[in-house]
């Protein structure tokens, strides 16, 4: 036990002094955004020009307007600081892609790295090769092999054209829904069933084949991920970490780490604060939903997808347990960690932000540190309830879909009046706090 001390207080240490030292990514890159957006948009023209040769009719007279439609809005996030350049991430994910590389010489040479501040798990890949990662992969997933399958399934979705192929069939169709809504039109009979039927006939269709390309990409992905030096069942262990995803930490709030952190040396706490909206009343029995909530996924269930795989692939039968991740990986895994808060700071989601810094605060984790976020989001709190729109900011109770720990924290959020919230901003950002 002796011998064991000193690495503790080591890494405890550690801990501290990353903590008092860590400042959020840095996304003074003007430089770089601007360099990234000249090169995209140049590569833009070439892939629309490419596609007005490629495609005539009707296709080859939308597919631009999409793809310029796309760029736009892309750009726009690059203008928003939507993502960081040539952060500590992007040697990893390139590192991985290599080793993707090797023995798959399917996979594209273009691909360019963009890591994304978003803190949900996911990854997307553009038309011109720009690959984006999204910052709460790192923070989710286990180690290299899992950030690798991910990788992996979206290279499958790049090789296989599957954003093209689906917006040839969206524009095939709108061709045809013009005739059948032209049809209605010329009779006076049940009009508006028969407009709504359109609609859901196209919605459910465009469902079933996002989920049917999820597959696809599932099992050329897993192709391209075993052909490579990682471990086979950690693609499995992948799907089953994403499945327990989700935005809103399902974690409990307790009541203790409410009166803790909001009683204040000018603001004592209020009970009445973690008052409860009563939805007794309501009976949501009597609603029926006019769209059937499982044709309208784009994603097919996760154990549906993994029976799947293990149908075609009889190796993926045999599970094991996640990998440990490798000092590089956790070290990044850290600063996503990190990274949490100023990440929803930048997406205003500022009801969140105090939601995530409360947890973190409740699991004893870097005090200074999320006590100075909770002042910030405060703040803009403070703001947006002065200017009336504190909607855009903050969810309202809603307990079909939200865990009763979280109506609990929009309970007290929306119980707070306009000068108790300024006293709890101004509060926490004081270095006295």
């Amino acid at each position: 036990m002796i011998k064991k001390l000193p690495v503790f207080l080591m890494f405890f240490f550690s801990v501290i002094c990353f903590a008092q030292t860590y400042k959020p990514l840095d996304t003074a890159d003007y430089a770089q955004r601007k360099e990234f957006a000249k090169i995209y948009a140049a590569n833009s023209e070439i892939l629309i020009k490419d596609l007005k040769t490629k495609y005539s009719g009707k296709a080859g007279s939308e597919l631009p307007k999409i793809y310029k439609e796309l760029g736009k809005d892309f750009e726009g996030q690059v203008k928003n600081k939507d993502f960081v350049f040539n952060s500590v991430f992007d040697a990893k994910v390139k590192s991985l892609i290599e080793r993707l590389r090797k023995n798959n010489p399917q996979i594209p040479q273009n691909l360019k790295i963009l890591i994304a501040k978003n803190n949900t798990p996911n990854a997307y890949c553009f038309a011109d090769g720009t690959f984006v990662i999204n910052m709460g992969l790192f923070n989710w997933l286990n180690n290299d092999d899992q950030l690798a399958s991910v990788i992996s399934h979206e290279l499958g979705h790049k090789i296989t054209q599957h954003t093209l192929k689906s917006f040839l069939n969206m524009i095939d169709q709108n061709e045809m829904d013009k005739l059948v809504v032209h049809d209605i039109k010329s009779t006076k009979i049940n009009r508006n069933q028969r407009a709504f039927d359109v609609l859901k006939n196209r919605i459910y269709q465009k469902g079933a084949k996002n989920r049917k390309q999820e597959m696809e990409a599932d099992s050329l992905g897993y192709v391209v991920f075993k052909n490579s030096d990682f471990k086979n069942t950690e693609f499995i262990n992948t799907l089953k970490r994403l499945e327990d995803f989700d935005t809103i930490s399902p974690r409990q709030l307790k009541v203790e780490t409410y009166k803790r952190f909001f009683t204040l040396p000018k603001q004592e706490f209020k009970d009445q604060w973690l008052a409860k909206e009563d939805f007794s009343l309501y009976n949501y029995d009597h609603f029926n939903e006019k769209l059937n909530k499982d044709s309208l996924k784009s994603h097919p269930e996760v154990t549906r997808r993994i029976n799947n795989l293990k149908r075609i692939f009889p190796e993926l039968k045999t599970e094991v347990a996640d990998e440990k991740a490798s000092e590089s990986y956790a070290a990044l895994e850290k600063i996503a960690r990190m990274e949490t808060l100023p990440n929803f700071y930048h997406s205003e989601d500022y009801g969140l932000g105090i939601y995530a810094s409360l947890q973190f605060l409740q699991d004893g984790e870097e005090e200074p540190y999320y006590k100075s976020w909770l002042g910030k989001c405060f703040a803009k709190i403070y703001e947006a309830r002065k200017n009336y729109n504190l909607n855009r900011y903050l969810d309202r109770v809603d307990p079909k879909n939200q865990s009763e720990s979280y109506q609990q924290f929009l309970n007290f959020m929306w119980n707070l009046s306009l000068d108790e919230i300024k006293t709890i901003a101004d509060y926490y950002q004081t270095k006295e706090s």
